[in-house]
């Protein structure tokens, strides 16, 4: 089954694909990989939560979270490539959890996305990854994720 097609079966309708909140691109393709920067949770261009994990973001919402990130990047995707079906592969995936002091858990918030990501494109969605923890993300949001896909033409 093609990605556009499990989306549809997943009841997922993209949003437009977010602007830039700075001096950057959304993405950047080099011969068959497709850069997409760090993306935040936002919906209409506002953030969706602030706060630290560990602090006053609970888990599961965090995870929700990095979801929302992954739909956001596959909507910059969409909008480069004109079809999720030109991905090849998601080759690796980088999540930024902002935590509270003692907070371990950051792999279970970037799973959030990762899972997302294997449910829309199955197995080429498995990839590398990593997940840390920092003080401070843009605007004072929970998490940010960052994308590396391969792209057939």
């Amino acid at each position: 089954m093609s990605a556009e097609a499990r989306l549809r079966e997943l009841g997922i309708d993209l949003p437009p694909a977010p602007a830039p909140a700075g001096l950057y691109s959304p993405a950047v393709q080099t011969g068959p990989l497709l850069f997409v920067s760090g993306q935040v949770p936002t919906e209409g261009g506002r953030p969706l939560r602030r706060g630290k994990c560990g602090e006053n973001v609970l888990l599961d919402e965090a995870a929700g979270l990095a979801r929302v990130c992954a739909i956001n990047a596959l909507a910059i995707v969409r909008g480069h490539l004109g079809s999720l079906d030109r991905v090849a592969r998601v080759v690796q995936v980088r999540g930024y959890v902002a935590s509270a002091d003692g907070f371990i858990e950051h792999p279970t918030v970037i799973n959030g996305a990762s899972q997302l990501l294997l449910d829309v494109f199955g197995e080429a969605g498995r990839h590398a990854r990593v997940a840390i923890g920092v003080a401070e993300l843009p605007f004072g949001v929970p998490v940010e994720v960052e994308f590396l896909f391969e792209v057939s033409r």
